[in-house]
C-alpha cells in the first residue's frame, strides 16, 4: 500500500499552559485532498501550525515522506516540498504582486523556470497578471488569497497546507478559490491538507475528512460519508 506523505501520531501541542492538541493522529496520502473540520477553537489551525513547526509538538511524531520532522525548522520545510498558506493570507503588503511571487521562489536558483512559473501563476490567476506591478496590500481580499496560494505554489510544493482559504470572502470568490484548489490537486498533482470553517465546501472538495473537537479527532471517514452524517449536518452544516 502507498505510504502516507504526511502522518501525525498522537501529536500534542499548545500555547504555554493551554493544551490545544491532545493526541491528534491522521494520515494524508499522495494525491489526496484531505480536510479537517470543526468548530472555532477546536484545534484546526493549530494542527497545521504544529505540522509546520510554528507551534512545537510537545509529544508524538510528525512524519513527512516517512521522515520525522518535529525538529526541522519551519523555514526549511518549503525546500522539502511542504508549504502552508496561512490563515489571513499574510502576503507582503508593500511589495508588488511580482515581488511576492519571486519571494515564493526564494530558495530556488532555476531562474528561467522561476519566470515560467510566475507566468503560470498569471495564467491560473489572470487578475494577478493584470495587477503584477500593484502593491499586494492594495488588492481585494480574494485577490490577496489568490496571491498567497500562487506564492506558495512558487515553492513547488508536494504537500500544500491551506488554512481557511474562504475566510472573509464573497461567495462568488470562494467558488473561484475552490475551483483553483481542485485544479492544483488534479492538474499539478499537489496533495492538499485543507482546514476550512465552511464544512460543506470542504467536504465537497475533499476525498476524506477528519472532525476535530477540543483538540482531539472524534471522527474520520470518506468526505461523502461525512456529508451525509446527520450529526455532522446538524453540528457543522446548520441543519
Amino acid at each position: 500500500m502507498t505510504e502516507p506523505i504526511l502522518e501525525l501520531r498522537n501529536v500534542h501541542s499548545g500555547y504555554g499552559s493551554i493544551k490545544a492538541l491532545k493526541g491528534i493522529s491522521l494520515k494524508v496520502y499522495p494525491g489526496e485532498i484531505v480536510t479537517i473540520i470543526g468548530a472555532n477553537g477546536a484545534g484546526k489551525s493549530t494542527t497545521l501550525m504544529t505540522i509546520c513547526g510554528i507551534v512545537k509538538a510537545e509529544k508524538g511524531e510528525i512524519l513527512y515522506q516517512g521522515n520525522v520532522i518535529n525538529k526541522v525548522l519551519a523555514e526549511k520545510l518549503p525546500t522539502m516540498g511542504l508549504c502552508q498558506v496561512p490563515e489571513g493570507r499574510r502576503i507582503f503588503p508593500r511589495l508588488s504582486v511580482m515581488e511576492n511571487l519571486r519571494l515564493g521562489a526564494f530558495y530556488r536558483n532555476d531562474t528561467d523556470q522561476i519566470m515560467k512559473d510566475i507566468q503560470k501563476s498569471y495564467d491560473m490567476f489572470p487578475i494577478l497578471g493584470e495587477r503584477r506591478n500593484q502593491e499586494g496590500g492594495t488588492l481585494s481580499g480574494g485577490e490577496q488569497q489568490m496571491l498567497a496560494i500562487a506564492r506558495a505554489l512558487m515553492t513547488k510544493p508536494k504537500l500544500l497546507l491551506l488554512d481557511e482559504p474562504s475566510l472573509g470572502l464573497a461567495p462568488i470568490i470562494i467558488q473561484q478559490i475552490f475551483s483553483i484548489i481542485a485544479q492544483i490537486n488534479k492538474e499539478e498533482g499537489v496533495t492538499i491538507l485543507l482546514v476550512e470553517q465552511n464544512a460543506n465546501l470542504a467536504l465537497q472538495a475533499a476525498s476524506r475528512g477528519y472532525v476535530v473537537e477540543t483538540g482531539e479527532i472524534t471522527l474520520e471517514d470518506e468526505a461523502k460519508t461525512l456529508l451525509t452524517n446527520p450529526k455532522i449536518r446538524e453540528a457543522y452544516l446548520g441543519e
